[in-house]
């Protein structure tokens, strides 16, 4: 019968060969950034989800160059429960990131660096579960522009994982309430409660809507209409629908997504034509 330590030996061998050609700097990194809410935004502790951004781009802050594509910005995140003010969160080596793995693997370089509270809510459903997630405060659980959320002035760092130090980011700024559309002769904005979301959900929930009226709407209130629906997701308005025809002095822009140079242009043309189309004669009412 073989000893024991000998069948072990092969196995010994391999976590010695695998260990041995971890790239340095792996297990002992040193550089790590450090996230800490300013003092006078939270009255009381909080939970969410604390994000790193970090981005290439001067021109734009590091939360709007997240995306899903290649050339996304890089965002690192982290659970946080009952975190108060002042309390730091240290972002190493072993924060899962993306599109980079982790920070030990960012190329150095300059990058614009920014940091973000995506805050949690206590939801008491009616089944008996209480769930910790992100209420959305009327901006379509969009985390990078959510009232309500924190976030600090992007800054600029030389970043060199190889050469180890510590950057340190505060919380400094809360994303403000958003401003409801107002109404127009033929976009109007309807906010309507759900019993059923509402008593599900242990707290109130509305559905909302833009609806495009047709002309003679006002000066018919007897008459019935049919309705066209169309769910996308949380809008902000009506979109595609202009009563002013294209701005002469717009400057064009080139859409990289749809490989269109003066994308704006067209969107502005075409939502004048619509509307000159919804209002014609002999154009259905709905």
């Amino acid at each position: 019968m073989r000893d024991p330590l000998v069948r072990r030996i092969p196995v010994l061998l391999l976590i010695l060969t695998a260990l041995s050609v971890l790239p340095l700097g792996a297990v002992d990194a040193d550089f790590q950034v450090s996230v800490e809410v300013g003092e006078d935004l939270l009255e009381h502790p909080v939970d969410g989800r604390l994000l790193l951004l970090i981005g290439t781009d001067p021109d734009e802050e590091p939360r709007f160059q997240i995306g899903w594509g290649v050339g996304s910005g890089q965002i690192f995140g982290v659970d946080v429960e009952d975190l108060e003010a002042g309390e730091p969160v240290v972002f190493d080596e072993t924060v899962f990131g993306w599109p980079t793995r982790s920070l030990d693997d960012l190329p150095a370089g300059e990058y614009r660096v920014q940091a973000l509270l995506h805050r949690y809510d206590t939801f008491e459903r009616s089944d008996g579960h209480v769930l910790q997630l992100p209420a959305s405060w009327k901006a379509g659980q969009r985390w990078n522009r959510e009232p309500g959320n924190l976030y600090s002035e992007p800054k600029t760092a030389e970043i060199d994982p190889n050469a180890g130090g510590e950057l340190s980011i505060v919380l400094d700024r809360e994303i403000p309430p958003t401003e409801p559309p107002e109404d127009t002769k033929y976009v109007r904005h309807v906010r309507i409660k759900s019993e059923l979301l509402s008593e599900f959900w242990g707290r109130d929930f509305y559905l909302g809507a833009h609806v495009l009226v047709p002309r003679g709407f006002d000066e018919h209130p007897e008459a019935r209409y049919p309705l066209m629906i169309f769910h996308g997701h949380y809008p902000e308005d009506f979109g595609g629908f202009r009563t002013e025809p294209p701005d002469p002095d717009l400057e064009c822009e080139y859409s990289e997504r749809f490989d269109v140079e003066c994308y704006n242009r067209i969107q502005q043309e075409e939502a004048y034509a619509f509307y000159q189309k919804w209002i014609s004669d002999d154009f259905p009412r709905f």
